[in-house]
């Protein structure tokens, strides 16, 4: 029997022995996360989380457009220090959170939940269930959660793990306690080396008292 591997340490291992033009997941510029992410009209201050982040550049991008209070969340403390040793000085306004979101405990409730290619590495029901348990109790009645998984078009696998597709309707049905969504669209994301993987990014509400009620 094949002993699966410890998350933790295949992380590590990888961001050890691989530059982000040698990982597929390497954007220049993270798009997609940050049309979304104007379109909710966050204020300034809005506290932020971005799950799996990794060395991702969507950090840099919302020092660069004014948020304060911004949160990076990941399993691997090597991709931190590289996000941390790019930003420099400005790594100090940004909280750096070296966890496992299986694991994870929210400091705070956050105004968004941004996942970008994390959530699919969970594939077993439980995993997705405690996921969701806990993006519903870290985000505040109205926030929001926007979150980029492999489509059915995508990839089977990542980084040598198996991962979770999702279509727009079976997305929708794992966040359908507690969340509206808004909206979805798939996108062709070119790797690194050249290749494409086919992403489904979708917005979501967090429903709650002073949530806006669905129509």
């Amino acid at each position: 029997m094949t002993t699966a591997p410890d998350p933790k340490q295949h992380w590590e291992t990888i961001y050890a022995a691989k530059q982000p033009h040698e990982v597929s997941w390497t954007q220049a510029v993270p798009a997609t996360s940050l049309e979304f992410i104007r379109a909710f009209a966050l204020p300034k201050s809005a506290p932020i989380i971005d799950v799996g982040g990794g060395d991702s550049r969507l950090v840099d991008y919302l020092l660069d457009a004014g948020y304060e209070n911004v949160s990076v969340l990941d399993i691997s403390g090597a991709a931190l220090t590289r996000a941390r040793q790019r930003l420099g000085p400005r790594q100090h306004r940004v909280q750096w959170l070296e966890a496992d979101v299986r694991h994870f405990r929210p400091p705070t409730q956050y105004a968004l939940w941004h996942d970008r290619a994390a959530f699919h590495f969970l594939t077993t029901a439980p995993e997705v269930a405690h996921y969701l348990q806990l993006a519903r109790a870290a985000l505040v009645p109205g926030g929001f959660l926007t979150m980029g998984t492999f489509s059915l078009a995508g990839p089977t696998q990542c980084s040598g793990l198996p991962i979770r597709q999702y279509s727009e309707s079976s997305l929708t049905r794992q966040l359908r306690t507690g969340f509206r969504k808004l909206r979805c669209r798939t996108e062709d994301h070119e790797t690194p080396f050249q290749t494409t993987q086919n992403f489904l990014f979708c917005s979501f509400q967090r429903q709650g008292p002073s949530a806006t009620p669905t129509t």
